[in-house]
């Protein structure tokens, strides 16, 4: 019984520790305007993204700012390979985040 305590408590230290870290990149991509879109939707999301998301979304921040930003905000098609169920989220959180602040551009 300790033996899988101590194996929960570690993943659960590992799962905490690559939020945090997700949060942090999402937050801090050096990129204002992807910054300010992707940072508060991790700050939302991640916690609740199954493994897979969580890697998906790891993936996703490693690609170019500029790529991912006209992905986001619809001046570029999102590749296949991004394009899908989170991809959708998080244009539609910067949609709401917009109206939110009473920016009725979305942009």
């Amino acid at each position: 019984m300790r033996a899988l305590y101590i194996r929960q408590l570690f993943m659960t230290t590992n799962d905490d520790a690559r939020l945090k870290k997700l949060r942090f990149r999402a937050w801090r991509r050096g990129f204002r305007e992807a910054d300010l879109i992707l940072g508060p939707f991790a700050d939302k999301h991640v916690a609740d993204f199954s493994a897979a998301e969580l890697d998906w979304f790891e993936d996703l921040l490693e690609q170019p700012d500029q790529d991912l930003y006209a992905w986001i905000i619809g001046t570029a098609p999102t590749p296949p390979a991004y394009d899908g169920e989170i991809m959708n989220r998080i244009k539609q959180f910067r949609f709401e985040a917009h109206i939110a602040r009473g920016d009725d551009r979305g942009g």
